[in-house]
């Protein structure tokens, strides 16, 4: 996956297509994340940008940041289908990780919490050891 695209993906767009995105996210984030638990080596960052994604506090255009990448991650077609063993999320993992290091800053101690909150309620977000 070449920059160009992940650059694309990213981009925050208009209000109309955050919410568009922030829906398809809402929507569809916990049971992709339930599949894909094992194979994302940052589950707690990822689930804190879901938080801040969402947070109307977060400025309009990291929510757009974030909501691009979480979109591109629940949606079930992509560069690199999902299904495949071992590099199924290997797009997926590079859009995030593209996303988190444009947002860094913005994503606060308070989403971390709710995501510790997640991890702790959920069993089947507990990572295999």
């Amino acid at each position: 996956m070449d920059d160009v695209k992940i650059g694309e993906i990213l981009l925050p767009g208009d209000e109309a297509e955050q919410e568009r995105q922030r829906d398809r996210v809402k929507k569809r984030f916990w049971p992709v994340l339930k599949r894909a638990v094992r194979q994302i080596p940052f589950s707690r960052d990822l689930i804190a940008s879901y938080y801040c994604a969402l947070d109307p506090r977060t400025p309009l255009r990291v929510r757009g940041t974030l909501l691009g990448a979480l979109a591109y991650f629940v949606m079930p077609i992509d560069v690199v289908p999902d299904f495949l063993a071992v590099v199924g999320f290997t797009d997926d993992i590079a859009v995030l990780t593209a996303a988190f290091a444009a947002v860094r800053g913005h994503v606060r101690d308070d989403h971390y919490v709710a995501a510790d909150k997640a991890l702790a309620d959920e069993p089947d977000l507990q990572p295999t050891r």
